[in-house]
């Protein structure tokens, strides 16, 4: 036993050189912008060593002068994400319920690694996932096999709208958290629509991934986080300083997809697809189902 916790110490040690490691690269090679320049990398950041989800939350939820909401859904409004090229009328109606009353769905999942991407995932997991209590992505398609419990904290203001939510998941099997994210929709430089914005906090900054919602001919929604330019749609690391209320980003190679689709029986279903450059790394699919409300 004291040598389990000598060696899981010693990991702890090397992820937090690894922390300090990237967010120093991040400041040397990426971009600094003002906290007015950027509100769209502007969000919920985490602790220097930990990722507690009910302290980014409540710190975020203080930030924007919200209220902090049980339940709920990730958008507030489909509504929020209409412009040129994507009407949220033309989605089917499960794929709204789901996006706008979240808490109420079961999440069924299933995982595929690319096997030689697997030790990527494996390291991700010994380094970060289990230290930080984020983004802790099933390694085997067995430890989701008992499903996720998910839940959702929305923050708005005195006038009902929604600014913001965190959805909280963790393997129903272990507890484990699988990850915390922030969702919203935001508008990012010379777009002319939103797109999502995913926020998952990590020491001392986040991740921000921006996906591109359209809606296929069958009222599937598609969600794209794509390689590209800076102020594109797509992932950034993101490192913060609140004192001098400016940031530091770059973007980073990752690339998603989701595609949120009803199928021949009525149930809902999501394909998701995580690629590192132009590598596919892992395949998730989830079961969703609606359920009454206690």
């Amino acid at each position: 036993m004291r040598a389990q916790r000598h060696h899981y110490g010693a990991i702890e040690d090397q992820g937090y050189l690894i922390d300090r490691a990237t967010q120093t690269w991040v400041r040397a090679t990426g971009k600094r912008l003002d906290f007015a320049d950027a509100p769209w990398l502007v969000g919920p950041v985490g602790g220097r060593r930990r990722i507690a989800a009910e302290d980014w939350v409540r710190d975020e939820t203080i930030r924007l002068g919200a209220e902090l909401v049980e339940g709920g859904g990730l958008l507030g409004t489909f509504d929020d994400l209409a412009g040129p090229g994507f009407d949220p009328t033309a989605l089917a109606p499960a794929v709204v319920e789901f996006y706008e009353r979240t808490s109420r769905w079961r999440l069924e999942a299933w995982s595929q690694w690319c096997p030689v991407a697997w030790p990527f995932g494996w390291l991700l997991s010994a380094v970060f996932a289990r230290r930080l209590q984020q983004l802790a992505l099933p390694l085997r398609p067995l430890d989701v096999a008992h499903g996720m419990a998910s839940r959702v904290l929305a923050t708005r203001r005195e006038d009902g709208s929604q600014v913001g939510a965190a959805w909280l998941r963790t393997l129903r099997s272990t507890g484990q958290t699988v990850y915390s994210g922030w969702y919203g929709v935001t508008c990012l430089p010379h777009k002319c629509r939103p797109s999502v914005r995913v926020m998952f906090p990590l020491p001392n900054g986040s991740i921000a991934v921006f996906l591109r919602p359209d809606v296929a001919d069958d009222g599937s929604l598609l969600l794209t986080s794509p390689l590209g330019e800076f102020g594109d749609d797509g992932a950034y690391l993101v490192v913060v300083d609140r004192e001098r209320e400016c940031l530091w980003s770059r973007r980073v190679p990752l690339a998603e997809q989701f595609r949120v689709f009803v199928d021949d029986e009525g149930v809902l279903r999501t394909d998701h697809a995580l690629g590192l450059g132009r590598v596919h790394v892992l395949r998730l699919h989830y079961r969703l189902d609606d359920r009454p409300t206690a």
